[in-house]
């Protein structure tokens, strides 16, 4: 059997995922979650094969808790489910370390299959998600998302070259090639696409 935890903050959503993948003879849902720090706490105490996680959940997203669980809990594969098909997410989960990453729209049992996919050490991305990703010229690399958030928090060059151990000149050429990536002018309206995108955190 292949134990999955669920985190999805819609309790009508969730339990419609919980009830199409318990029909599913290999799969077992051992535990769900509203948000992202509760799948951290769930994972942490189940240890399941394969945690699902929503990106848009309150108190902490799935991005912010797949990251965290990659981290502490490699074993666990983490397949991330969104509304949005914003190749900033994307981006950003595979940088993570993220297993799979499907559209909510998807029927129950490309997830199902998913999860086995993942469950056995592979990755599985939509389709769609996955061809506009490599085709897309300029993405932002994950050095220039760290810049932008913490940009987007209000910190000066100073003090974001302070807080990477860079120089103030190179924290300025990365803004220069990110305002040439985004063609945009200026940070906020760098901030404002990156977040439009995905490839930044939403206030």
């Amino acid at each position: 059997m292949i134990r999955v935890v669920i985190a999805e903050d819609q309790a009508m959503v969730r339990g419609a995922l919980i009830a199409l993948l318990s029909i599913e003879e290999d799969l077992e849902i051992i535990g769900e979650a509203a948000n992202g720090l509760e799948a951290i706490e769930v994972v942490e105490r189940l240890l399941p094969d394969v945690c699902i996680l929503d990106i848009e959940m309150p108190i902490m997203n799935g991005l912010e808790a797949s990251e965290r669980l990659v981290e502490k809990y490699p074993s666990v594969a983490i397949i991330m489910l969104t509304t949005f098909g914003r190749t900033g997410y994307l981006q950003r989960s595979v940088n993570a370390g993220v297993k799979g990453f499907l559209l909510k729209d998807g029927p129950s049992s490309a997830l199902a299959e998913a999860i086995r996919i993942v469950a056995a050490g592979q990755r599985v991305v939509d389709p769609e998600l996955a061809f506009s990703l490599f085709t897309e010229k300029d993405q932002l690399s994950e050095r220039e998302q760290e810049l932008l958030m913490l940009a987007s928090k209000g910190l000066a060059n100073k003090e974001i070259s302070k807080q990477l151990f860079l120089s103030e000149g190179t924290v300025r050429n990365y803004f220069s090639d990110i305002f040439q990536k985004l063609q945009v002018k200026s940070r906020t309206e760098a901030i404002h696409v990156a977040r439009k995108n995905g490839l930044i955190d939403m206030e």
